[in-house]
């Protein structure tokens, strides 16, 4: 039996959409990208991959207020 895991099928439709010229999209195709990487976010946020994500951007984020100093 073959599963596929949602947000793998949500990153390959993420890809698809992003590969398309930016004159070529609505507004309505904008905001539903928009939402779908949202519903990407929320769902790889718990999972080994997004907290080490969540943790390379606190890093860089920290780096930089500290350069500003």
């Amino acid at each position: 039996m073959l599963t596929i895991d949602v947000a793998v099928l949500l990153a390959v439709i993420i890809f698809l959409r992003l590969r398309r010229r930016t004159q070529a999209r609505s507004r309505n195709d904008e905001q539903l990208t928009v939402a779908i990487v949202l519903v990407f976010g929320i769902l790889i946020a718990p999972t080994a991959f997004g907290q080490g994500v969540l943790h390379a951007v606190g890093q860089l984020a920290d780096g930089i207020s500290n350069a500003g100093r």
